[in-house]
Formats: structure tokens, C-alpha cells, sequence
């Protein structure tokens, strides 16, 4: 499919290209998402899934690593704690044409803890910069980290300017900061996702204490207003769940932050620019679902919005369903005509 707007504001490695950014969401932001989350705006930076890389050293890279080329600017979330394994799966993601290389360390999940990453990483800087020296050894991308406030009892401001002190000094200039610290004894990812209370300032304090880095926030951002807000003491936002939930305020955001004077891509238009590409994914038999299931909240607060979810969930799932199945789920939704899909 063919880049509905290619970007053209520069790699990623130059300062300023995070202004605006979408989370990398398990079992949410696969390949499907982010081609229709891209019909937002060229220039939003879209993030991988997590991929281990023992998956990607040991199973199905193919798979693991296939993107289409609309989904520019593009972030490879990788996780691991062996830096010679984290080194090998950042080259086999440089060379299958990624734009960055990212480093989970914020993921709380008890799978994730077993294999020693994620943010249980957040106790041992020396190794997430020795991963982070081993992985800009091997590939020119940038390499970045996400991560949080703090895991536990380690979330004072001591700690959290030391891992990044310590990361950075290998050489990620980059750093994207979930405003939370991470609870791994007791709370499921869910719920880390909540329940940790959200502390902008602390981020904002780091951003000050260490200008010569490159700030991404994260965390309960939704609004307009939330993204002016925070970039007001950062250089750039990530939003998480309320892009994929509420995925028409990218275009919003996509206006307003990296291309004044446009005007904001609409859910029918974005959902007109996703369609080719679900067209031609049905074509090599991907089923209707699998793509279809990341629009159900395209048109909340539209008449016929319920509407539009029951027919893709109920029909969408169907062996065969085709593409008539999203014109019966659009047709329910009181949409100008322009903007139909």
C-alpha cells in the first residue's frame, strides 16, 4: 500500500521527530493498528508490540518483524536482558527497515518479570546500558528506552536519575517516561496501569535536570489539552490507550502539534485511507477480524456507533467475511458522504 502522505520531517534520530507518538500496546498495536492508525497523520511515530528478542532470535522473524511500508516512521519495541541476544535481534530489526530500536523497561507483567525484563530491569542500570551500549554497537539506528518512574520500593527521584544517568552515558539521548513507577508484587499490568498514581512533575524535573535529553511522557494522557500541557516541560507525548480506544484524536493531535494549517483527518477519512490495505491483506487471507477489530472505537459519540461496533464484532468474525462486512458497519454511522469508507 502506498503511503497515503509519506513523512518527510527527517529520521528519527533527529531531535524533535517524538513530538507526538503512540504507544507500544500488547496484543494491540500489531501490524493491522498501526497501517490504520498511520491514516492519522506522516509523521506520528508508531511502536512495535514488545517482541522478546529470544522470539526473534528463535522463532518466526518473518512474521515476528513484518510491517508495511505506509507504517513509517516506525519503532521496533524490543525486549530481553542479554545484551549479545538484544544486539542480534536490534540488527535483524535494522535490516528488516525499521526507523528505531526501543528497550522495554516499563512492562510489569509476571511473564515478563520471569524473563528478567521489562521494568524489573529498572533496579539494574548496568544492564540496561550495558544492552543499550551492545545494541548501538551493533546497528546505526537510534536506540531508545522506555520506561518508568520506578519499580517498588526504588522510585525515589535518586534512582530514577541514576538509571538515567547511567543509561544515557552509553548513548541513548532518547528516554520515554511512563509517569508511573511499576508495583510487581500484587498488581496485574492492568492495574499498573492505574492504580500507581501519575506524577507528571517528576518527569518534568528530569527533563530540566538533564536538557541535553530528549523527554517523552506517558501515562493518562488523553486530550488536546493534556498534549499542550506536557510539552510545555517535555519534548514530546505518547499516547496510549486513548489512541487506540479514541483513535480519532490523532488526527486532532496530528493537526494542532506537527502540521498547523492542515486540516485534521477525520475518522471517515482515515478509515477511507485504511481500506486498500485491508483490501489487499484480505487478498492474502488475513480474516476481516483481525484488522477490523481495531476500529470499534473509530466512531464513539456518532450516531450509529453501536451500531457499527455489534456489525464488525458479530459479522466481522464470520469465516469469509469480506470487505461488504466494514461497508454494512460504516452505512449504520451518521458520516458525511465524503467520508465514507
Amino acid at each position: 500500500m502506498a503511503d497515503a502522505h509519506p513523512h518527510g520531517s527527517g529520521p528519527l534520530g533527529e531531535r524533535g521527530r517524538h513530538k507526538l507518538c503512540v504507544a507500544p500496546m500488547m496484543d494491540w498495536t500489531d501490524r493491522h493498528a498501526r497501517a490504520f492508525l498511520r491514516g492519522f497523520g506522516p509523521d506520528i511515530v508508531l511502536y512495535t508490540e514488545m517482541v522478546t528478542a529470544a522470539a526473534l532470535l528463535h522463532g518466526d522473524r518473518g512474521r515476528l518483524l513484518a510491517f508495511d511500508p505506509c507504517e513509517h516512521p516506525l519503532a521496533l519495541q524490543l525486549g530481553g536482558s542479554d545484551p549479545d541476544e538484544l544486539a542480534r535481534a536490534a540488527e535483524l530489526g535494522a535490516a528488516a527497515g525499521y526507523d528505531e530500536i526501543n528497550l522495554n523497561v516499563g512492562c510489569p507483567s509476571d511473564r515478563v518479570q520471569s524473563g528478567r525484563f521489562g521494568a524489573c530491569l529498572m533496579r539494574e542500570p548496568d544492564r540496561v546500558a550495558a544492552c543499550v551500549a551492545a545494541m548501538r554497537s551493533a546497528v546505526s539506528l537510534p536506540v531508545t528506552v522506555k520506561c518508568r518512574l520506578g519499580v517498588d520500593e526504588q522510585d525515589s527521584t535518586e534512582h530514577l536519575n541514576a538509571f538515567i544517568d547511567e543509561v544515557a552515558a552509553q548513548g541513548c539521548s532518547l528516554f520515554i517516561v511512563h509517569a508511573r513507577k511499576a508495583i510487581l508484587g500484587g498488581l496485574s499490568p492492568k492495574q499498573n496501569r492505574d492504580i500507581p498514581p501519575l506524577q507528571y512533575a517528576r518527569v518534568h524535573a528530569l527533563a530540566r535536570r538533564r536538557p541535553d535529553l530528549e523527554i517523552v511522557i506517558n501515562g493518562g494522557l488523553c486530550t488536546l489539552a493534556d498534549a499542550k500541557r506536557e510539552l510545555a516541560h517535555v519534548e514530546g507525548v505518547m499516547l496510549g490507550r486513548e489512541a487506540y480506544g479514541n483513535p480519532a484524536i490523532l488526527g486532532i493531535l496530528d493537526t494542532a502539534l506537527l502540521r498547523p494549517g492542515h486540516t485534521a483527518v477525520s475518522a471517515g477519512e482515515a478509515l477511507t485511507r485504511y481500506r486498500p490495505y485491508m483490501e489487499a491483506r484480505l487478498a492474502e487471507g488475513v480474516p476481516l477480524h483481525a484488522m477490523t477489530r481495531h476500529l470499534l472505537g473509530l466512531f464513539q459519540g456518532l450516531p450509529g456507533a453501536r451500531r457499527f461496533r455489534r456489525t464488525l464484532s458479530e459479522q466481522g468474525c464470520r469465516s469469509h467475511a469480506g470487505i461488504e462486512v466494514l461497508d454494512a458497519a460504516v452505512a449504520a454511522v451518521d458520516l458525511p458522504q465524503a467520508h465514507a469508507a
